[in-house]
């Protein structure tokens, strides 16, 4: 069973039809990278597998999306348990204005996952080490999150995300905002968390999707115009449009 099935998926902003019958079936443990010009639809479906699009107003959809198995559009689904499995991270890093260890601890506090100082301070270590950030950072935790640089901040964003034990995460075009040796950083982190996490990753930076993911969807004005294997995608594509696209000609 694929970790992320979507079938015939459809999604409408008011009379707009932004999302026209996507079916894609993502595997577990793995980076899939979705790519195609700005508008496409991308950051739409990437915000519909957790249904963050439901707070904006006037959205529809139509069709499933399965996470093991499961549509999450269903009328009884636990849109925050959804959201604590089904983490999200923002194309500008967002820590709060409060300290570096309350950043991580506050999705715990919030969702009641740990209340004992020993506990939260145990899965606050945990999750700083798995950003690669605790051993410059154990010695500072109580300081603002603010005064990270902006790489440690999108790391701090990832460990927070990390702390309340998501199976999947979805990144939406985490390297936007920083430069080439910090985006490099956060891609190498992205490749060792693929170990323990479902990855999905919208980028308009083709050569980073080449780099980091094992599989690639395009997409153009709202279809999935191709989906397979990052190597097919980009060295033999099967449509044209893809083609195009990969090779610059258009977008």
């Amino acid at each position: 069973m694929p970790k992320i099935e979507i079938k015939n998926f459809n999604l409408y902003y008011g009379n707009f039809h932004a999302l026209k019958d996507i079916s894609i079936s993502i595997e577990e443990k793995r980076i899939t990278a979705m790519i195609g010009p700005s508008g496409c639809g991308k950051s739409t479906l990437l915000r519909s597998i957790n249904r963050i699009n439901d707070t904006i107003e006037g959205v529809k959809t139509v069709g499933e999306i399965n996470i093991e198995g499961i549509n999450v559009y269903k009328n009884n689904i636990d849109v925050d348990f959804l959201r604590r499995n089904v983490g999200m991270v923002f194309q500008r890093p967002n820590p709060f204005p409060i300290s570096i260890y309350e950043n991580v601890a506050f999705g715990l506090r919030v969702n009641r996952i740990a209340s004992s100082k020993e506990i939260i301070d145990e899965k606050v270590e945990k999750s700083l080490k798995s950003v690669l950030l605790w051993d410059n950072m154990k010695g500072k935790l109580h300081k603002s999150a603010l005064t990270l640089t902006l790489e440690q901040q999108q790391r701090l964003c990832i460990a927070r995300v990390i702390a309340v034990a998501p199976n999947i995460i979805l990144l939406d075009e985490p390297c936007s905002s920083l430069d080439p040796v910090a985006t490099r950083k956060i891609e190498e982190l992205m490749m060792q968390l693929k170990d323990n996490y479902t990855i999905v990753i919208v980028t308009h930076n083709m050569q980073q999707a080449a780099r980091i993911s094992q599989d690639t969807a395009f997409m153009l004005l709202g279809k999935l115009i191709e989906f397979s294997k990052t190597d097919e995608i980009f060295t033999n594509p099967s449509e044209k449009e893809t083609d195009d696209y990969v090779s610059g000609r258009f977008g």
